[in-house]
């Protein structure tokens, strides 16, 4: 790739979802015009890189993720002129547009899918389509092809009358996977990402990129776990390697969101000799709170085996050439002032919010990669606390409810349970002010406020000294002047048996790197605690 390590460890990117973060039309849903009119506020958190969440048309069976068409603007976040606006005011500013591509699947509204339902089969050659398990011949559905399961609980099939076949969805039932190894489907996502970066777009990130590759053979997964089966498929290097080149953005940022993955692939992923992609995120470290391995049941986090995830990822990641990622928040996770033991005192100095705010910061900020900073998490914003299952709108959330009623829990357990681990949790609207909807909106917000708004808003921490927004700023600005910081090998410290919850590492320059540093007057090594 292009881009040097020197330049991907100064870089810090900022994500937006689009429907929570600023509402220009009083409509309650986030839009274009409202991320332009916050540019100025971006560009001073010193930040590069604005990636935002798919605006695209889209039926909203998850928020956006199930994508109708991929080149056009959905009308309730604005139109191309709002974006083509957006990202010349971002230029002005220093500022890149980074665009989230999903193109592992469609919505079922796609006018792909569409035609294929309408019995062109053609487009039926874009999904993946099989007979039933035991079918007795046309019109018996039989059973599932397979016993995986979707990220959104139950079957990852789904029996289509119209086509007479079962259509996989690792995700929601709205959301058919496209068949990769169909040639006119790789071309057609080449098309649409060349159209988006002739739009001046100047970084993509790819949604569950590594799920792009099936396997050759639909065979049961144990406990149902397909991801685990589909991660990381037989052609998904080359099917990355071709995108990159025939859509041409391989000097350009680009990040994958890899589910279920193997360092070793990562490293293939994002070393600069594979010619795919810039970085990765995967979420081994944000796991450590699963009882068993499963997201829905509840533990205090693990910090010692955060440490080993931290660990090694971080060096063998640097052993093998790739580059990570560096995140606490994303639209899908819980927020984690919340999760790791930020939750008395919020907005208040010197409470355990502040200490678990600011510590946060420090532990990814530090390290090596390229550090993304999620809207609100800058000012602190928490899980919102919802009193009921109806002021959740995620379709996962609402779906492990009802499993979880059918499990035997009883419907408050199911609650503080969604309450801990929903993907609303982090998609709350952006806490702008004191005023009412926290500034985010005159009218009524799509989803509803935190309630502690009033205190830990942008309003009551710019400018304020020690506030956490400054300190963010702080994190941002040490990134990009010290080169331990962007540059420095890191090396984690065993911190042993009686100091299980310390995580600790060094980062130290050597060589040409370190001369200059010290002609500089900059430290070459630095420990953080």
């Amino acid at each position: 790739m292009a881009r040097s390590t020197r330049d991907l460890g100064k870089i810090v990117a900022y994500q937006i979802y689009i429907k929570s973060f600023c509402d220009s039309d009083g409509d309650g849903i986030g839009d274009l015009p409202g991320i332009t009119s916050k540019l100025d506020y971006l560009a001073s958190l010193g930040i590069d890189y604005v990636w935002i969440t798919p605006f695209f048309p889209s039926p909203q069976r998850d928020n956006g993720y199930d994508v109708s068409d991929y080149c056009a603007v959905d009308p309730v976040y604005g139109t191309m002129d709002d974006f083509d606006e957006l990202v010349r005011e971002a230029r002005v500013r220093g500022l890149g547009i980074m665009l989230d591509m999903v193109l592992c699947h469609t919505s079922v509204e796609h006018a792909w899918f569409q035609r294929a339902l309408a019995g062109d089969e053609r487009y039926q050659r874009f999904y993946i389509l099989r007979d039933g398990r035991g079918s007795a011949g046309p019109g018996d559905p039989g059973e599932p092809p397979s016993n995986w399961q979707c990220a959104f609980g139950g079957s990852a099939w789904q029996w289509e009358p119209r086509l007479g076949k079962w259509y996989l969805h690792m995700h929601d039932v709205s959301q058919p996977d496209l068949d990769w190894t169909n040639p006119e489907v790789r071309d057609a996502l080449v098309d649409v990402v060349r159209f988006w970066r002739d739009r001046g777009v100047a970084g993509f990130r790819f949604d569950v990129v590594n799920l792009i590759s099936k396997p050759e053979v639909f065979e049961d997964a144990p406990g149902g776990n397909g991801r685990r089966v589909v991660a990381d498929g037989p052609h998904v290097h080359e099917y990355l390697q071709e995108l990159v080149e025939r859509s041409g953005i391989g000097d350009m940022l680009t990040v994958g969101e890899m589910a279920s993955t193997t360092l070793e692939d990562c490293v293939r992923y994002t070393a600069p000799a594979s010619r795919e992609l810039n970085m990765v995120f995967n979420f081994h470290h944000l796991k450590v709170d699963y009882r068993g391995g499963n997201k829905w049941e509840l533990m205090d986090p693990d910090i010692a085996r955060l440490r080993e995830v931290f660990q090694t990822w971080g060096e063998d990641m640097q052993a093998g050439g790739g580059w990570n990622a560096l995140f606490w928040n994303n639209h899908d996770q819980p927020r984690a002032i919340s999760r790791f033991g930020g939750r008395g005192g919020a907005g208040y100095e010197g409470s355990s919010w502040e200490k678990v705010g600011k510590m946060l910061g420090i532990c990814t900020h530090f390290m090596q990669g390229t550090p993304y900073i999620y809207q609100g998490e800058e000012i602190g914003m928490t899980n919102p606390s919802y009193a009921s299952i109806e002021e959740y709108r995620d379709v996962e959330s609402k779906n492990y409810y009802r499993i979880m009623l059918d499990e035997g829990k009883s419907p408050a357990e199911a609650l503080r349970i969604v309450g801990e681990r929903s993907r609303d949790d982090g998609r709350t609207p952006m806490q702008w002010s004191a005023d009412e909807h926290a500034g985010f909106t005159t009218g009524e917000p799509w989803i509803g406020v935190a309630p502690n708004y009033e205190r830990v808003n942008v309003a009551a921490e710019e400018g304020a000294p020690g506030s956490m927004l400054e300190f963010y700023r702080e994190l941002v600005r040490l990134r990009k002047e010290l080169s331990v910081v962007s540059e420095g090998s890191v090396r984690f410290y065993d911190a042993g048996a009686g100091a299980r919850r310390v995580i600790a590492y060094e980062r130290e320059l050597s060589g040409e790197a370190a001369d200059a540093a010290r002609a500089a007057g900059e430290p070459v090594r630095a420990v953080v605690l």
